[in-house]
């Protein structure tokens, strides 16, 4: 299938709701989630004249925590100004937003071993929202309950060059933002909301290198959606200038993603900074940063990827998937912590821990419908399971049944093995009497193994199982076989 030779250069613009009790500028509160459209607000929300914003202090410090674990450099004072432009869900006329003195500059996130330049982190106010009648097309409403909601903004170089790279770039940094509790960054919840800006370079046959106009992509509210647009668009680009003779004029066009047809369609030319008319917002006086930040403690995603490598040996799969499921990852690190000296007998319980967590306790949850947060299986009953498959006191298949059972009741695994005779048999005198009868049922496999087949071994494990309906302890029943078989020899 014939690709088009053109570079993609992407940078984007996300915007993240800020977890806080409170809106940005006024003491309403900030979950307006299943509340009547306009009940969530107050004459600061509604910007009536005399109105006075205070800043939330708590979305100050989130916003310099956040710029911190993003490598950026906080300024030492940052300020609040005024972003003019009429929209009907802008109650003001302007926004309340930061240009010239934003909290941090000259960051950068690391995906895939490659740098991605931030160029900026400031706060903002959201705008409220639209809510269109599909029945009527003559009108639309406005529920001013989101008018205020703190925003973290994020403004990347144009340092993304694939789609793929530009979903990963976000996912890691939603992953970011969980990991600190800044924001809850649900992108169907509207949490966390990107405006991609894409272009398209490409050099033509006769040498002339193109360079084409900027489409900024609006409101993009998933992954899958950032992912698709950026693809339909960056071809469209490439459609449209791949016949120029000389670079473009180099504009830029704002655009909304059409999710229904899988196409960008033009919105209206793009402002540029002096459009806005940015000045300092006179009733908030400059802030120094110094107030709101901390010392970063929290481990972020990356960390948490290096030091379970290196503690743990997991492989590259489960580690991510311990990483991004970040509930999941505390769990295991909790059940491993009751583990004690788990690599001391030279047994990686460690591993045997994830991989009972990620497929069978994983499976029984999804199955039944249960959050790990409502699992009734504490972490220490997960570790003491662990140990007893790990000493062969069950086998696998009795080993789900016990966890089924920890599951619907919370019990202790121990208790459930006694009460339902799951233990498998490792006594010596127990397992030499079935061992025996397996031998003289079979001495031609007898004779196969004294020859030196001794793969035929599994063979005899396998009738001794089959015969005590698995609950022999199958290392123990292995070693008396060969004690027995080679003793006669």
């Amino acid at each position: 299938m014939f690709r088009p030779a053109f570079k993609t250069i992407i940078g984007l613009e996300i915007h993240s709701q800020l977890d806080t009790e409170s809106k940005m500028f006024c003491a309403c509160d900030n979950d307006s989630e299943g509340a009547g459209p306009n009940t969530n607000i107050c004459p600061i929300c509604l910007g009536h004249p005399g109105v006075l914003p205070v800043p939330n202090k708590k979305a100050l410090k989130l916003a310099v925590q956040t710029a911190k674990a993003l490598n950026c450099q906080i300024s030492e004072e940052t300020r609040f100004e005024r972003k003019n432009y009429f929209y009907p869900d802008l109650p003001k006329g302007y926004q309340i937003s930061q240009s010239l003195q934003p909290i941090a500059r000259n960051g950068y996130l690391e995906i895939a071993g490659r740098k991605v330049r931030i160029n900026r982190l400031h706060l903002e106010e959201d705008a409220a929202k639209l809510v269109h009648d599909e029945k009527n097309k003559n009108y639309s409403l406005i529920d001013f309950n989101r008018s205020g909601t703190p925003l973290m903004e994020i403004v990347t170089e144009p340092d993304l060059t694939s789609p793929a790279e530009a979903t990963d770039f976000l996912r890691e940094l939603r992953l970011i933002a969980r990991y600190l509790k800044v924001s809850r960054a649900d992108m169907e919840k509207g949490h966390l909301r990107c405006d991609a800006n894409v272009s398209v370079n490409f050099n033509r046959p006769n040498g002339v290198n193109i360079q084409s106009p900027i489409t900024e992509i609006k409101n993009l509210n998933s992954f899958k959606a950032v992912a698709k647009a950026l693809s339909v668009e960056s071809a469209r680009l490439y459609e449209e200038y791949q016949n120029c003779l000389v670079s473009p004029k180099l504009t830029k066009t704002t655009a909304h993603w059409d999710q229904l047809h899988l196409k960008t369609i033009k919105s209206r030319d793009k402002e540029e900074t002096a459009d806005y008319r940015y000045f300092p917002e006179p009733d908030i006086p400059s802030i120094n940063t110094k107030d709101f930040s901390e010392v970063l403690e929290v481990e972020l995603p990356r960390g948490r990827r290096i030091r379970f490598k290196k503690e743990y040996e997991l492989t590259d799969k489960d580690i991510e998937t311990l990483v991004v499921n970040k509930v999941l990852g505390d769990y295991f690190e909790k059940a491993v912590s009751e583990l004690g000296e788990w690599n001391k007998s030279g047994v990686n319980l460690a591993k045997k821990t994830a991989a009972w967590l990620l497929s069978e306790l994983q499976k029984l949850l999804k199955f039944n419908k249960i959050s790990l947060n409502k699992c009734l299986i504490t972490p220490e009953n997960f570790a003491e399971f662990i140990k007893i498959i790990d000493r062969g006191e069950i086998n696998s298949t009795a080993g789900q049944i016990v966890l089924k059972e920890m599951l619907a009741t919370g019990q202790d695994p121990s208790q459930i093995i006694a009460e339902k005779s799951l233990a498998q048999v490792s006594d010596i005198a127990e397992v030499a009497l079935v061992a025996s009868e397996v031998i003289a049922a079979n001495e031609s496999v007898v004779e196969q193994i004294k020859s030196g087949k001794e793969t035929a071994l599994q063979f005899l494990l396998g009738q001794m199982m089959a015969g005590s309906k698995g609950k022999i302890n199958p290392r123990v029943a292995l070693k008396v076989l060969k004690d027995k078989i080679f003793a006669k020899k």
